[in-house]
């Protein structure tokens, strides 16, 4: 595991700019794409890049259920307006959060990713450890599930939406296993708040208490973080 401290968002995205030029230099044809506020100056960086991205193919880590593409807070909305409407794939994979059927979109899902391989993941870290929506206790066997969304996640993501009480309770999350399975990981940390989830992934025991602290057994991740969420790590 790789650590890359930065000063600040601005730049942890040139940073993950770079580590995604490398890879599609090295033949990366699809990547793994999170949400959230923690990759939005990364997007920054790769809509006013050069990059083309017309023959690659994007699968997304999540999606709220309830939320159809149109609804502002919903996943497929937020790639649209900081990546996807500026910088066009060949192909854009999200899982569908108004399937009538969630069990039959769920395994749907994990097709997708069996067709397409992911190259390059980016992840987040939630203040408990989480990535994706797998939350602590998360089976390492799981692939996309549907999630009920802890009481902290739900209000951690409320600044979202106009009041806690809009924020859905479900999501549709690759799993534990999904991402580990995936060829590289970049993940990024911001904040003070993320500065003891961070030092339990890195210098903690691996556990599903902390799932991230299970990408210590991926052989190929990089984390960047700025200062304030490394302020814990003994180093």
């Amino acid at each position: 595991m790789e650590l890359i401290i930065v000063k600040n968002q601005l730049e942890g995205g040139k940073a993950g700019l770079k580590l995604l030029s490398q890879a599609m230099q090295n033949g990366a044809k699809t990547l793994g794409l999170a949400t959230g506020s923690t990759p939005v100056e990364f997007y920054n960086q790769v809509v006013n890049s050069s990059l083309d991205f017309s023959e690659m193919t994007s699968v997304n880590l999540d999606e709220y259920v309830g939320l159809d593409g149109s609804n502002e807070q919903s996943y497929r909305y937020f790639m649209n307006k900081h990546l996807f409407d500026e910088k066009p794939f060949k192909e854009n994979f999200l899982p569908n959060g108004k399937a009538l059927d969630l069990d039959a979109e769920v395994k749907a899902y994990d097709q997708v990713i069996a067709n397409h391989p992911i190259d390059w993941q980016i992840l987040g870290i939630g203040q408990n450890g989480h990535i994706g929506f797998n939350e602590p206790g998360t089976k390492e066997t799981v692939t996309t599930h549907v999630v009920d969304l802890t009481p902290s996640t739900i209000k951690a993501n409320a600044r979202f939406f106009e009041n806690e009480a809009e924020v859905p309770k479900q999501a549709i999350s690759m799993g534990l296993a999904t991402i580990m399975k995936t060829k590289e990981i970049v993940l990024m940390a911001y904040g003070k708040e993320k500065a003891q989830a961070l030092k339990g992934m890195i210098e903690g025991e691996v556990s599903i208490d902390l799932p991230a602290s299970l990408l210590k057994k991926h052989p190929h991740v990089t984390v960047i973080a700025d200062e304030a969420a490394a302020s814990l790590l003994n180093q």
